[in-house]
């Protein structure tokens, strides 16, 4: 098994998909490498710096038996092209009663912490978890990242995958060969018996670095990384939380309707997991403010790793 950088391993599962079917594309207003010297330039199209228009290009490929693959760059670039994607893309399946399959993937960075100024770092994922029509990835991890993608290029459904940039050097270890992950299946990164610590993105390296401090105290976290906001794996964070009786919920967005809020509610929601509750739910979220560009300012905003201990804490204190 290979170690390879979060970002390699994006790069792989394209090229790996483009290698296994001619109809999948790529467009963008910027590659790694030079993917046009082996796929060439119909299959490799630079986009004017249009989101809008590319985004509506993905759909009518898809439409037309393409397995497009969008790269919106930062994430905050496609806000511009928010009709194509709610009214369009988010509907256009269900319209034509599922007759048609809609197979276009929609990439993008996202997250803070990298400097990037209020414009270029934000983590808005919980936007798309409300329109109905869209699936939603999020991996924390290079063989994830890889896997995920793979696997959203092959559905016939629309994917918006989201891409934390502060992942984009760490490495870790890849399976080799044709190495998928289904959609819509969390992963328990860490078993423990005493609190369940569900987090997304970036923060599940951050809750699982916490969870080893606390095992030194002989307090056991589980760390859940749902890795599919869409469809989201509720069994998988249901049976942690019934087995430890305390949930923390960290989300690098703001906490309003966020999806740590949807966990949260999910588990007050359910009977079982609510009556195994042994106190309230934490949520550790972002500031919600525009990013500030001054690192410190940044790094305030930010969900810290001081901020889940507090929050283990204080469910541990409860009961």
């Amino acid at each position: 098994m290979r170690e390879i950088s979060f970002a390699k391993a994006l790069d792989e599962a394209v090229a790996e998909e483009m290698r296994r079917d001619a109809k999948v594309i790529t467009m963008g207003t910027d590659f790694t490498g030079d993917p046009i010297k082996e796929f060439g330039p119909d299959r490799v199209r630079f986009t004017p710096i249009s989101e809008s228009v590319m985004t509506g290009m993905g759909l009518g490929a898809a439409a037309s038996g393409y397995r497009p693959i969008i790269n919106w760059r930062s994430v905050t670039f496609c806000f511009v092209a928010m009709d194509q994607i709610i009214n369009q893309a988010s509907k256009v399946r269900y319209m034509f009663g599922g007759q048609a399959d809609f197979p276009v993937t929609y990439r993008c960075g996202t997250g803070s912490g990298m400097g990037m100024a209020a414009q270029h770092s934000q983590s808005p994922h919980s936007l798309w978890m409300h329109i109905a029509g869209l699936k939603i990835i999020l991996p924390s991890t290079p063989a994830d990242a890889k896997g995920l993608l793979k696997s959203a290029i092959r559905d016939n459904n629309p994917v918006v995958s989201f891409e934390c940039s502060r992942l984009n050097p760490i490495t870790g270890p890849v399976p080799d060969g044709d190495h998928l992950v289904p959609l819509g299946v969390a992963e328990v990164k860490r078993a423990g018996t005493d609190v369940t610590v569900v987090a997304l993105g970036y923060y599940v390296r951050e809750a699982l670095a916490v969870a080893e401090a606390f095992a030194l105290e002989g307090i056991s976290i589980e760390v859940v990384d749902p890795r599919t906001l869409v469809p989201l794996d509720v069994d998988t964070i249901h049976a942690s939380v019934r087995k430890t009786g305390r949930l923390v919920v960290v989300d690098e967005a703001p906490p309003m309707c966020s999806a740590a809020a949807e966990i949260a509610a999910l588990i007050a929601e359910d009977p079982a997991s609510f009556r195994a509750l042994k106190g309230p739910v934490q949520r550790v979220c972002a500031a919600a403010v525009p990013v500030p560009y001054s690192p410190p300012l940044e790094q305030a905003s930010l969900p810290r790793r001081g901020d889940i201990v507090a929050a283990i804490r204080r469910v541990l204190a409860a009961g």
